[in-house]
């Protein structure tokens, strides 16, 4: 499938929010955590976008088996892995993984997990991006299993109601779910993922969108030709901020996902919408704690899983 940046697909996995801690590697791995902001820090200099895959990275590895980084293996002759399937096609950041993994083996061999270090690297892309500082709480083991069969992420016409459905499976609550999709602020989307909301496409306009932004959309999707397409920010006024403005768009029909738009039309979550969108410093507080929520869903902790020492392969057996 094409690249979506940060659009969120989500799958049924059993709950396993297991006690973490802030501070995990102060003794094992002093400066595991400088380690990888000085990584994220050099990319982000020149790459803005990155906030947007690391996050789109995180979601979707905790979606499918938990954030175990199963999502960061390759796959073999023999198997194919979550990364090659589905909506994973097109996650990237795995460089930006890989360089934050070298430079800590380096310093501490066989001590930081490659979940940790996903976790790790999205927190600092989203406070280079004017989001939310927050704490990681970090102990986090590296997956065994990476199967294309576990990957069965639903689309971005997704009803609110099934979405919410999959959230509170994992414990999270629809509020949550409406503060997670705010990761949308730093996102892009390409034409194929809502072209059919176009008037374009439909022969007539669609009436929770902005006839406006219609038009910019039509014309821009005109361009679509073979592997060229074209994508459009989901923020279209501070795309590369982590800021209440993506809430203020959908308000005014300018949600370029059907997902995103329907967010604020839903009954069970546009009083939530309204109030992130009049209140930057509440969503700013409430995007922290919900990631970190999210970081907790069914993860490896203890003797549970390995530490690899290459995030892309399992490390061998003995």
């Amino acid at each position: 499938m094409k690249d979506i940046s940060i659009i969120l697909f989500f799958f049924i996995i059993p709950m396993a929010f297991a006690d973490l801690q802030v501070g995990f590697y102060a003794s094992s791995c002093r400066n595991a955590e400088s380690i990888v902001q000085q990584v994220v820090q050099k990319r982000f200099n020149r790459d803005k976008s990155i906030t947007a895959a690391l996050l789109r990275m995180h979601f979707h590895d905790c979606f499918v088996r938990g954030c175990d980084a199963s999502l960061l293996i390759d796959s073999t002759k023999n198997t194919t892995s979550e990364k090659q399937t589905g909506a994973n096609a097109s996650v990237r950041g795995y460089d930006l993984i890989d360089d934050v993994k070298e430079a800590i083996e380096t310093a501490c061999p066989s001590t930081v997990s490659c979940a940790d270090i996903i976790a790790l690297s999205t927190r600092d892309a989203v406070a280079l991006s004017g989001g939310p500082k927050y704490n990681v709480p970090t102990g986090r083991r590296d997956g065994l299993v990476s199967d294309s069969n576990d990957v069965d992420l639903p689309g971005p016409s997704i009803p609110i109601s099934s979405l919410s459905q999959f959230f509170a499976r994992k414990g999270i609550t629809t509020e949550e779910m409406v503060t997670l999709l705010g990761a949308h602020t730093v996102g892009v989307a390409h034409c194929g993922f809502f072209e059919s909301r176009l008037s374009s496409f439909r022969g007539k306009p669609d009436p929770t969108m902005d006839p406006a932004l219609d038009s910019k959309l039509v014309k821009l999707c005109k361009s679509t030709t073979g592997t060229n397409d074209p994508s459009a920010f989901l923020d279209q006024n501070t795309s590369f901020i982590v800021d209440n403005e993506f809430y203020k768009q959908i308000l005014v029909k300018r949600g370029i996902m059907q997902i995103d738009q329907q967010l604020a039309l839903d009954k069970s979550t546009s009083p939530f919408v309204s109030n992130f969108a009049s209140n930057g410093d509440k969503f700013i507080k409430s995007f922290a704690t919900a990631i970190i929520k999210m970081g907790k869903v069914g993860v490896l902790v203890g003797k549970e899983g390995e530490i690899r020492k290459n995030c892309r392969i399992f490390n061998k057996r003995n």
